[in-house]
């Protein structure tokens, strides 16, 4: 079911970037729009997981560095039958990880420094089993694909906006047929909006999604549901300032740069609501609600 919801919710995604494209250029238009989603698709498959790990600038660990990561890591990819990722840390003091990778084959997990320093075995054990959800799932590139549409319907519905306003666009009375700049407007605003929920949709399900893989991986949900909370709270205090553009990656949010219109929104369900469905209360340390 969940994989349906994704699928349709990122057939929704293209097929408002595809219209969006038909708004401003007509035939012409709607082909134009089409060639972005495939090449977006395309560049997103290849490289999205290497433009995350540099930008964080992630490095390379191997086993006699990071002993504690690589045994957790090979002791579940060898129940669950993936292969193993390469292991990154990030430095930074903020408690956070992330997955990254077009498929099982070309996986990476990295973690920050803080996440090591905050979480003890068991939690941090339900972390990693989070992330692997994730590649076990193939939500990266997923994600990685819709959070990339979301931008390009952005950048699109702004650039039909500036030339309705500079000259019109489509031609032969297009501009003044549907509106001229009051249409542009409205598609500014309201195309960048449906497309961030639309991703922030397919973002916050595969998170639950990961959550219930990382438990069953573990068999220990009070782990992954301790950690979440610890990270809730220190990463708000230590916050790691990230990209809208891939904010999602990582297994709590965090503070997102820039003035784009999904830094006003969500990229995760409520840390509560997570914990209350791994544990069926919405807290491991406080009161039950």
């Amino acid at each position: 079911m969940n994989t349906f919801k994704t699928a349709l919710l990122l057939t929704a995604l293209t097929l408002c970037l595809v219209l969006l494209g038909e708004h401003y250029g007509g035939r012409n238009g709607m082909i134009l729009a089409f060639a972005i989603a495939a090449g977006i698709n395309f560049f997103s498959y290849f490289y999205s997981d290497k433009l995350a790990l540099t930008m964080y600038r992630a490095q390379p660990v191997s086993r006699e560095e990071l002993p504690r990561v690589y045994q957790v890591v090979e002791r579940m990819t060898q129940r669950i039958g993936l292969p193993m990722p390469k292991i990154y840390v990030i430095p930074s003091d903020s408690p956070n990880a992330f997955a990254t990778g077009r498929n099982p084959q070309h996986a990476s997990v990295a973690v920050t420094q803080g996440i090591l320093n905050l979480l003890n075995d068991d939690e941090l054990e339900g972390v990693l089993a989070h992330e692997l959800g994730h590649v076990r799932n193939r939500d990266i590139l997923t994600s990685s694909i819709a959070a990339t549409l979301a931008g390009a319907i952005t950048m699109l519905a702004r650039m039909g906006y500036w030339a309705a306003l500079f000259g019109g666009y489509g031609g032969e009375g297009r501009d003044r047929d549907r509106g001229g700049g009051f249409g542009a407007l409205l598609m500014l605003i309201l195309a960048p909006i449906a497309a961030t929920l639309i991703q922030l949709a397919i973002s916050r399900s595969r998170e639950y999604e990961a959550d219930a893989t990382g438990a069953h991986i573990t068999g220990n949900p009070y782990a992954l549901a301790s950690a979440l909370e610890k990270l809730d709270a220190y990463s708000k205090r230590l916050p790691l300032q990230a990209s809208p553009s891939n904010a999602h990656l990582f297994i709590v949010q965090p503070l997102l740069s820039g003035r784009d219109f999904a830094s006003l929104f969500a990229t995760h369900p409520p840390i509560p609501k997570r914990i209350e469905r791994l544990i069926g209360r919405s807290s491991v340390y406080g009161a039950q609600n």
